[in-house]
């Protein structure tokens, strides 16, 4: 009897995980990208304040989908890590200088405005960063055999370094729209602006990714443009395009609930397109997720573990959105 193959159920965990991280940790580290674009105190602390009770565990997704992806598919691990590992460093201290400032900058002392520049410093790296390793990963990494074969800094490249400016777009984007969510009266009106210039440059950005990656990567213009391929796939063009719209009308409309909602399905619809241009490699464009996976034994007993965690990790997250939900004023603080 053959073993039963976990690889699509593994592959599905990781996608989750990622994907909830990103939307999740991607609208905090937002709001602390756009904290640059004001100087009023009490703006910066309301700010805060709409993040500061979820933004932990908000990262709980970061640390479930590296696990994954070493636990599961181990080479697949061995292989991108060395070929990122600057990034993942200076992404951590980023996130680290960011939740140093969460506990420090609302305590309210005469180096308060070195916080501001470590939330907001912490916050632009941290995204830049991650942006870099998903360029990376979308522009493919020089394999030999089963080993690494490039350089640490392969991912000092155009195409990397213009992903980084545009996850930071991006996350601005999640982060204005929560903030227009989350707030009201003319913070929330400068929150509305500002989400709207963030959405023109995630719009240019997709427009430049759409263009530039058929161009270099043959293997993507195939999957996409092929018969029958270009009848079905073009729907996500055109769902991404709709979306955009709603997006950017619920913006100038002045709705609460819709611009974040609209953003958070624009990073799902970049994310199937992503998914769609890479599968199935784990590691573009050399090795498979089935070339990639542990032995089907330890797939099953992580498998095991992981199924009594995930709806604990779902639940908690959940119920802290709930306790925190509403509108967030002034006099709300966090302590």
């Amino acid at each position: 009897m053959a073993p039963l193959d976990l690889v699509p159920v593994w592959t599905v965990i990781l996608a989750v995980g990622v994907f909830m991280y990103v939307l999740l940790d991607g609208f905090d580290l937002g709001v602390g990208i756009l904290f640059a674009f004001t100087h009023d105190d009490d703006r910066r602390t309301l700010m805060m304040n709409t993040v500061a009770p979820i933004w932990d565990g908000n990262e709980t997704w970061l640390v479930l989908g590296g696990t994954a992806l070493l636990a599961a598919f181990p080479l697949a691990f061995a292989i991108i890590i060395p070929a990122v590992y600057f990034p993942i460093v200076l992404m951590l201290l980023g996130l680290i200088f960011r939740g140093v400032a969460f506990e420090f900058r609302l305590k309210k002392s005469s180096q308060q405005h070195w916080w501001d520049a470590a939330f907001f410093g912490g916050s632009t790296v941290a995204t830049f960063f991650q942006g870099v390793v998903l360029g990376m990963y979308v522009q493919g990494f020089n394999v030999s055999g089963r080993v690494f074969a490039g350089t640490s800094f392969d991912w000092f490249a155009p195409f990397p370094l213009a992903t980084g400016v545009g996850l930071l777009f991006g996350y601005a984007l999640l982060g204005g729209t929560w903030l227009v969510m989350k707030t009201q009266g003319d913070v929330q009106q400068w929150a509305r602006n500002h989400a709207l210039v963030a959405l023109y440059g995630v719009l240019a950005f997709i427009a430049m990714v759409s263009i530039w990656t058929p161009l270099t990567h043959p293997q993507i213009a195939q999957r996409w443009f092929s018969v029958p391929h270009v009848f079905y796939f073009s729907l996500v063009p055109i769902a991404t395009a709709i979306v955009a719209y709603a997006t950017w009308r619920a913006l100038r409309r002045d709705a609460d609930y819709a611009p974040f909602v609209g953003a958070m399905a624009l990073f799902a619809m970049c994310y199937l397109g992503l998914g769609i241009s890479l599968f199935p490699y784990v590691v573009p464009y050399a090795v498979t997720l089935w070339g990639a996976a542990a032995v089907p034994s330890t797939q099953m007993f992580l498998l095991i573990g992981t199924l009594f965690l995930l709806p604990i990790i779902f639940t908690y997250l959940g119920w802290s959105y709930y306790v925190f939900r509403g509108k967030v004023t002034a006099d709300v603080g966090y302590h």
